[in-house]
């Protein structure tokens, strides 16, 4: 039966480069969001060479970030009928070009134009991860092979910022970007030996990012999704000033705190195959209330350092692992749609974040950081509710009778 987006038969399946090809793509995961983060370490360096403020430089994060939701939203109609291998490799020289265009930027505009560059790499890569790793691991390894994509996000999310830091002291801020130009060479060559032709099909009409909220189980989980996402930046963005007023700790205890965070992300990247294996459902309902638990904990708590950092220990180790979660969702709700569907969870999450971020902001300033990590745990907690419901419709949906 032809699909609307893509033929997802087993064609990797059989041959042994399938693990080897989603290393590839976890080397690319680590490059794009070490690449989408390092500006924060490096703004004012960046902005003194190019001539501008340091307020002006840190657009280029929301630069990358919209044309990551732009291309998530159309990449599945754009590049209908063009093979995935093809795709995936012409992403990896477009890194390459972004690059350099931003180590070798003589201005401004060129800078934000390589960021523009490296955001359609990150949507065009995200909206296809599940869709890839489903066509290239048997469906017992799928799982885990999103973990493992994770896990590169969750590493390169925990060192970006200290990394340009390091490598801006030593070669500058050009040379910090520069590095992305060899890891995206290398990137190149081993997705072209391990990458099998994986064609989407011509048949049919391809479905849009948009086009799959006509289903109800997408328009519920991504509802789910949005509410898990901002609940978790609402508190996340503000754990430095919580953890420098409230808990009152110094830079080196707090960057301690953060970094044993980021270790507890990576051990819950490398368990959640486990655990989803078991259950998805409960993990995908259960996860978003224990990371509301701990919210609430950090109320109670916050002014007690040894609790505060175990309370951000289990954040770090549910908050991180829980996306593999619902990529799976994704693969297994919308097996047919699973590029398009995965387009629009990265505009989702991209949006949710955006505006979890901003409405904490707001609650930090005016209210404090009581209302907000308390709205961050009513948020988790509306996500729960609307896991569960997706579940009970799906298993009526299931055991529904058929009419002939």
């Amino acid at each position: 039966m032809a699909t609307g987006t893509l033929s997802l038969h087993p064609v990797a399946h059989a041959r042994s480069g399938g693990w080897s090809a989603v290393f590839a793509l976890t080397l690319c995961v680590a490059t794009l969001i070490a690449s989408e983060f390092m500006p924060i370490s490096i703004l004012t360096p960046i902005a003194s060479d190019l001539g501008v403020t340091e307020g002006n430089t840190g657009q280029a994060i929301a630069v990358s970030g919209l044309f990551a939701v732009l291309t998530s939203l159309s990449l599945s109609w754009l590049t209908a009928g063009m093979d995935r291998r093809t795709l995936l490799l012409g992403l990896a020289v477009l890194m390459l070009v972004s690059g350099l265009t931003v180590a070798l930027a003589p201005n401004f505009a060129v800078f934000i134009v390589g960021r523009a560059l490296i955001g359609i790499v990150i949507g065009g890569f995200w909206s296809m991860s599940a869709a890839t790793v489903m066509r290239l691991l048997p469906e017992n390894g799928v799982p885990r092979g999103l973990a493992m994509l994770n896990g590169g996000n969750a590493l390169a999310t925990t060192v970006a910022a200290p990394l340009g830091s390091f490598l801006g002291q030593y070669i500058g801020w050009r040379g910090a970007f520069f590095v992305v130009v060899p890891l995206a060479i290398m990137t190149f060559v081993w997705l072209w030996r391990t990458l099998p032709q994986m064609p989407s099909a011509r048949g049919g009409k391809a479905a849009s990012a948009l086009g799959v909220l006509r289903k109800p189980a997408a328009r519920l989980g991504m509802a789910a999704v949005a509410l898990l996402f901002m609940g978790q930046f609402a508190l996340f963005t503000y754990l430095r000033p919580f953890l420098e007023t409230v808990t009152d700790l110094s830079i080196s205890l707090l960057s301690l705190v953060l970094l044993a965070m980021g270790a507890a992300g990576l051990i819950g990247t490398w368990l959640i195959g486990r655990v989803i294996a078991r259950s998805l459902t409960t993990t995908l309902i259960f996860a978003p209330l224990v990371m509301a638990a701990i919210a609430l904990g950090l109320v109670v708590t916050g002014t007690i350092p040894v609790a505060t950092a175990a309370l951000l220990a289990g954040w770090g180790l549910v908050g991180t692992a829980i996306p593999v979660a619902w990529w799976t969702w994704l693969s297994r709700t919308l097996p047919e749609d699973v590029e398009a569907g995965g387009g629009l969870m990265v505009a989702v999450v991209q949006l949710a974040i955006t505006l979890g971020a901003g409405g904490g902001g707001v609650l930090f300033d005016v209210a404090g950081y009581r209302a907000t990590f308390i709205a961050s745990a009513a948020l988790l907690i509306g996500s729960a509710v609307l896991a569960l419901l997706g579940a009970r419709r799906s298993a009526t949906t299931a055991t529904a009778p058929s009419v002939a």
